[in-house]
C-alpha cells in the first residue's frame, strides 16, 4: 500500500445546506470535465483513490477539509455531477441507506454504457468485496457507513468508503484503485486516512498475515465441528492467564499478541462455506454471513492453537499530507503534492465560471497545501 496521506477526520454534525451543495456542483462540474478531457477516465480515477488529492477536491468545492462530511458531501457532489455529464465516468452508493442501492446504480449505468455481462459482474463483485473487506478483514472498530463506487465505461474502477469510531467520534476512509490491482485480501488499498494509529487493529489483508488467513481457510474447509472445539478450547471456565488457553497434550504454548475473543461465530455460515469449499480467503470472505466475529475468532484459532497469527498493526499512515517537515513519520512527498496542486488548480482556471468563484476557489487550494 502506498503511503499517500492521512488528515484528520472529526464528526461534524448537521447537514451541508442546500446553497453550499448547489455551489459545489457548479464547482464540480467543469472540474470534472475538464481533468477527464485534459488527462482521461483513468487518470480522473487514479486521483480519487488519492487521499490527499481527494481532501484537496474536497476543499476546492468549499467544503470543511478536515471534517468527515468531506468524504460523504464530495461523494454526494461527485455523483449527481457525473450523472449530468457525459464523460463515461458514474458513481453508485453513497451514505447510509444510499450504499445498498450501489448493486442496482451500477446495473443502470452498465445498460446505459452497453457493458457486457462480464464486466458488469466485475463491478459488482467489486462493489461487494471492497465494503466486505473493510468490515471484515480489517477491523479497526470503526464500520462502514459511506460506500461511493465510480466506474468508467472502460472497466476501471475506484471506491471511497468510510467507517466511523463512534467511540471516539473519528472517521477512517479507505481508498481503493483497479489500476495495478492483484487482490481483494492482500494489501489491497490505495490509502487508508484515519487520525492515528490504533494500538490493535486486526488487519488480515497484511503480507504478514498471509499464513493466518491460509489457516483460516483450511480450517472451515474441514469442518465447522472442528473449528467449535479448537474456539472453545480458547474460552475455559475460569482464565487465568493467555497460557490457559491452550491445550497442553496438543500444542505448545504461544502467548497471543492482542485478547479480543468475539462472543460468537456464525456458526450456520461456517456451515455453508464447509460446504462451499472455498479455495482461499478471499473466497471465504465473501460469503455472506462470515463477518468480523466470524474472521476474528478464525484468525485466533490460526494464531493460539497453530501458531499462524495475523497482523495487528494499523494499516493507517499517521502523518499530515504528504509526510511531515521533519521527515516524521516520512518526508513530504513535495512532486506528488505539487502536482496534485497543479492540476486542480489549472483545471479551476479553464472551468468557465466566474472570476469571484474561481479566486475563492484557488484560496482555499492554496490555504489547504499549507496545511
Amino acid at each position: 500500500m502506498k503511503k499517500s496521506g492521512v488528515s484528520k477526520l472529526p464528526l461534524h454534525g448537521g447537514k451541508a445546506p442546500s446553497w453550499l451543495v448547489g455551489r459545489m456542483k457548479k464547482l464540480a462540474k467543469p472540474i470534472v470535465r475538464i481533468i477527464v478531457n485534459d488527462y482521461g477516465r483513468d487518470e480522473f480515477l487514479r486521483r480519487l483513490a488519492d487521499p490527499y488529492w481527494f481532501q484537496s477536491l474536497g476543499c476546492v468545492l468549499g467544503f470543511d477539509w478536515h471534517s468527515s462530511g468531506v468524504s460523504t458531501v464530495t461523494t454526494g457532489v461527485l455523483k449527481d455531477v457525473l450523472s449530468s455529464i457525459d464523460v463515461g465516468i458514474f458513481a453508485a452508493g453513497g451514505k447510509g441507506k444510499a450504499s445498498l442501492k450501489a448493486i442496482d446504480e451500477i446495473e443502470e449505468f452498465s445498460d446505459k454504457f452497453n457493458l457486457s455481462s462480464k464486466e458488469t459482474n466485475s463491478f459488482k463483485r467489486s462493489s461487494r468485496m471492497t465494503a466486505k473487506v473493510d468490515n471484515v478483514a480489517v477491523q479497526a472498530n470503526a464500520p462502514l457507513y459511506h460506500h461511493a463506487f465510480f466506474g468508467s465505461e472502460d472497466g476501471e474502477w475506484s471506491v471511497v468508503q468510510q467507517g466511523m469510531d463512534t467511540d471516539k467520534g473519528m472517521a477512517r476512509r479507505y481508498h481503493w484503485i483497479s489500476q495495478g490491482f492483484d487482490s481483494f485480501v492482500k494489501e489491497p488499498h490505495e490509502g487508508i486516512v484515519a487520525e492515528k494509529k490504533k494500538k490493535s487493529v486486526l488487519d488480515l489483508t497484511a503480507e504478514e498475515s498471509e499464513e493466518c488467513r491460509k489457516v483460516s481457510t483450511d480450517l472451515v474447509k474441514d469442518g465447522p465441528e472442528k473449528v467449535r472445539r479448537e474456539f472453545e478450547s480458547l474460552r475455559p471456565e475460569e482464565q487465568k492467564s493467555l497460557f490457559d488457553w491452550v491445550p497442553k497434550k496438543r500444542k505448545k504454548q504461544r502467548p497471543v499478541k492482542f485478547l479480543e475473543l468475539p462472543k460468537r461465530l456464525n456458526w450456520a455460515a461456517l456451515e455453508e462455506a464447509y460446504e462451499l469449499q472455498p479455495k482461499n480467503f478471499e473466497n471465504l470472505v465473501k460469503i455472506e454471513g462470515v463477518g468480523p466475529a466470524t474472521a476474528r475468532g478464525l484468525a485466533l484459532v490460526s494464531e493460539v492453537i497453530y501458531g499462524e497469527s495475523a497482523s495487528w498493526r494499523d494499516p493507517a499512515r499517521f502523518s499530515y499530507a504528504f509526510g511531515g517537515k521533519d521527515g516524521v513519520p516520512y518526508p513530504v512527498d513535495r512532486s506528488a503534492m505539487d502536482k496534485a496542486h497543479k492540476t486542480l488548480k489549472s483545471a479551476l482556471e479553464e472551468a468557465e465560471i466566474g472570476k469571484s468563484e474561481k479566486l475563492k476557489a484557488v484560496k482555499r487550494l492554496e490555504k489547504f497545501s499549507k496545511v
